[in-house]
């Protein structure tokens, strides 16, 4: 477990360093930059811009930027937001817990639908249930993000007004009704795929001789689908929630906007709009690496879901 652990652990470097590059030099591909969002289009003084520039360290070769913030970047520095002076670290660490409740709770929605349901679908093959739940998770699959979420705001905010339909509280606090809504838009399709996998897994589980064995020693049904088939199969369905779990922090972007959550992704957009250089790469920055600290967990979960990798057979 230990010797997987540090792999991962060499392969965040260049991964990172990759990152890094990529968001510097493609965010600087956008048309206009920060002083054109400042200052208007139009804005037709010279001296100021070039004022501007100098005091934004824009008037640098852009090889020299990079050197500066990469320089900055090693030292723990993610930079110092262009329009609201205060340091990039300070902002994501501001918005990143509204942005982490909303996945962990997307992730809560999506584990507690696809289980059970994937477990009952695949021990009642071809039965009513199985029908309905492979074509509950095709709808799920099939509907864009933020037309379940506008329809989810239509139904329960506007409608029946059971829960508001944007924001996370008052005053800047995150209330529960609030956090419904993008939960659910955002789990639906998680659990929808991983329903899918959950019944193919169990289906191929269940077909295995030593399934058989474990009825012939007499167990029970559910004892046999619950001890020996569910943990079995749950090995490519840990993937799966590794990768939506790295993915839904940089995922969330869309169900934000629609429900004008407080997080990263407001942020991101924010910072590409605005062409806030050091917002945008610090976030991405931030983003990658989380999704390589979840990756790492996930395989440790593998390590101890499947005793043949700790033996290293």
């Amino acid at each position: 477990m230990l010797r997987i652990a540090l792999i991962r652990l060499a392969s965040v470097v260049p991964v990172l360093f990759g990152i890094s590059v990529i968001s510097f030099f493609v965010i600087r591909m956008i048309p206009g930059d920060v002083i054109s969002s400042i200052m208007g289009q139009d804005f037709g003084d010279p001296q100021v811009e070039a004022a501007m520039r100098r005091y934004f360290g824009l008037d640098m070769p852009i090889h020299e930027q990079f050197l500066n913030w990469f320089g900055g970047l090693l030292q723990g520095d993610l930079g110092t937001s262009m329009r609201t002076s205060r340091p990039v670290l300070a902002e994501i660490a501001e918005r990143f817990p509204a942005t982490l409740l909303l996945a962990v709770s997307a992730l809560v929605v999506s584990v507690v639908i696809s289980i059970p349901f994937g477990v009952l679908s695949a021990t009642r093959r071809n039965g009513f249930l199985d029908a309905a739940s492979r074509l509950v998770s095709l709808i799920g699959l099939s509907l864009p993000n933020f037309w379940l979420g506008i329809l989810l705001v239509y139904v329960f905010s506007v409608t029946l007004g059971w829960l508001p339909s944007q924001g996370s509280g008052p005053g800047g606090t995150i209330g529960l009704a609030y956090l419904v809504l993008p939960a659910v838009t955002l789990g639906a399709s998680l659990a929808a795929i991983s329903m899918r996998m959950t019944r193919s897994s169990m289906l191929e589980v269940l077909n295995q001789d030593y399934m058989r064995t474990a009825r012939a020693k007499g167990l029970s049904e559910r004892v046999v689908v619950a001890r020996h088939a569910l943990r079995n199969s749950l090995i490519p369905v840990v993937t799966v929630w590794g990768i939506q779990a790295g993915a839904l922090l940089g995922g969330t972007v869309v169900v934000e906007q629609v429900f004008s959550w407080p997080g990263l992704g407001t942020m991101v957009i924010r910072g590409i709009s605005q062409r806030d250089y050091p917002v945008v790469q610090g976030t991405l920055l931030f983003l990658a690496l989380f999704y390589v600290v979840v990756n790492l967990f996930v395989d440790l979960v593998y390590v101890y879901l499947d005793p043949r990798l700790r033996s290293g057979h």
